[in-house]
């Protein structure tokens, strides 16, 4: 009967110890096979870059190609479903960004909640803003700009990467903030707004960095300062916009998550080999380039993060009675 009773408790713990082992288990495999990274806007913007740049180092360091797949629309909703409906393994990431903070309050009903169905795991890297023009707009520093909007209501047009993008938010900040009316012309990623721009269909657009010093450098986009509380390396000759419009702020995030309930452990190695990328020197100098300050951290410190932006552009939204289009 002893004898039973205690091969019984042993068999209990055993099974018991099943769940932790075969997940510890996977982790140590982990990843079996390819991994997706999902961007939710078009090639050539700074999320595209920023995931290409991680996915590659993660591809070096865990033996499995991380394959970014860009799938725009929606203001970054399509990926972003596609994510947190996907099996919880690890082998479907997010890249994400403001948007994703900003989408729970600018749509009212979306088929997920964004904080509860994913579970963070590192911030990678802040990025500053720039606000360019084209060549032929008028104006050469920020109180021009203002001065020639306020002239003109309704009749400068402001590009973006969608409604809801970082570069969205950026511009009605400013809007508010400058007391002007810049009228809104949302891409699908900031890469055809860029093009636009370019090619004078549009007059301004708040830019993140990445991609875009080159034009500027060649003179095929004028730069007038950039949006971050501190001068980014990548424009170190630019002023602040906050020096002209008092309190103006913005800098965009970017970090990984992945499906609620991806196993601790997973989320921990992608953790790591993440905060690894931002110590390492070829690295940082490839995020200096353009313009990303490393984040990292614990996946708490992003969760924290993701709250925090989620909240403040949720005021914004409110207060600027923006609705998607």
């Amino acid at each position: 009967m002893i004898h039973s009773r205690r091969q019984f408790l042993h068999m209990a713990a055993a099974a018991a110890a099943l769940p932790t082992a075969s997940r510890i288990a996977m982790a140590q495999a982990y990843p079996t096979r390819p991994v997706r990274i999902v961007v939710g806007f078009a090639a050539g913007g700074g999320v595209d870059i920023t995931a290409r740049l991680i996915g590659q180092w993660l591809s070096e360091r865990l033996g499995q190609p991380f394959v970014v797949e860009n799938r725009a629309g929606a203001a970054g909703n399509l990926g972003t479903e596609a994510v947190v409906n996907a099996p919880p393994d690890g082998h479907t990431l997010l890249l994400a960004t403001i948007p994703n903070a900003v989408n729970a309050t600018l749509y009212e009903k979306l088929n997920f909640n964004f904080i509860r169905d994913i579970a963070p795991v590192a911030g990678i890297s802040r990025v500053p803003m720039v606000i360019l023009l084209h060549p032929s707009f008028p104006a050469k520093t920020v109180p021009e700009l203002i001065a020639y909007a306020k002239a003109n209501p309704g009749k400068v047009t402001m590009a973006s990467a969608g409604t809801g993008s970082g570069p969205h938010m950026a511009g009605e900040l400013f809007n508010f903030m400058a007391g002007v009316n810049m009228v809104h012309v949302p891409y699908r990623g900031q890469g055809p707004a860029l093009s636009d721009l370019l090619g004078g269909q549009v007059q301004v657009l708040f830019a993140t960095t990445p991609g875009t010093s080159g034009f500027v450098k060649t003179g095929k986009l004028r730069a007038l300062a950039v949006t971050a509380p501190t001068q980014a390396e990548v424009f170190s000759e630019l002023p602040r916009a906050g020096d002209f419009v008092p309190g103006y702020e913005v800098s965009l995030w970017y970090g990984l998550v992945a499906p609620k309930n991806t196993p601790i452990e997973i989320i921990d190695t992608l953790n790591r080999e993440i905060n690894a990328a931002l110590t390492d020197a070829r690295m940082k100098a490839k995020f200096s380039e353009i313009g990303g300050e490393p984040l990292g951290g614990s996946p708490s410190e992003f969760s924290k993060l993701i709250a925090e932006e989620t909240h403040k552009w949720g005021k914004v939204v409110k207060f600027t009675g923006l609705k998607p289009d």
